[in-house]
C-alpha cells in the first residue's frame, strides 16, 4: 500500500506523543505497514537547545534507518525539525522545555513532530509543532 504525507505526518505525531513502552510496539506496526519510524527525547532551554535537538533528530534518524547517511535526507530532517520547532518556540522562547521528537517516512515523504511541555512553575502549557519535507526515494 501506498502512503501519502497525511498517514506519515500522523505516525510521527502518534509516535512524538507515545510514551517509552508505547514506542517499540508502535515502531514494529509502522514498520509492518512500511512506514518508518523513530522517537527520540528532547529537553532544556529551547532557543539554546535548538542546534542540539536537530542533531538528535538526524543522529536517531540514521541510526534507526529512517533516513540513509546523505546530505540530502540529512538537510531534510533539519528543515522538517526546524520548521516544527519555529512553530513551538513562539511559546516557549526562554523557558525550559520537556518532550519529544517523532519521525516517520514513507517513500517521499519524511515527517518531524516534536510534542512538548513547558515549564513555568507547576502551570505547564502542552504545544505540538509538524515539519514535512518530500525526498528521493533511495531505499
Amino acid at each position: 500500500m501506498k502512503w501519502g504525507s497525511v498517514d506519515v505526518a500522523k505516525a510521527a505525531v502518534k509516535m512524538a506523543v507515545s510514551t517509552r513502552e508505547e514506542e517499540d510496539e508502535l515502531v514494529e506496526e509502522y514498520r509492518d505497514k512500511g512506514i518508518h519510524t523513530v522517537a527520540v527525547d528532547v529537553g532544556g532551554n529551547l532557543i539554546e537547545s535548538i542546534p542540539k535537538i536537530i542533531e538528535r533528530a538526524i543522529v536517531a534518524s540514521r541510526r534507526t534507518g529512517v533516513i540513509k547517511e546523505c546530505h540530502v535526507h540529512d538537510g531534510a530532517v533539519a528543515g522538517a525539525a526546524r520548521e516544527a520547532i519555529m512553530q513551538v518556540a513562539a511559546k516557549a522562547n526562554g523557558l525550559n522545555v520537556g518532550g519529544k521528537i517523532g519521525i516517520a517516512r514513507c517513500g517521499e515523504h519524511l515527517a518531524v513532530c516534536i510534542f512538548m511541555s513547558i515549564g513555568l512553575l507547576h502551570l505547564n502549557e502542552v504545544v505540538i509543532g509538524l515539519g514535512h519535507r518530500s525526498i528521493p526515494d533511495i531505499y
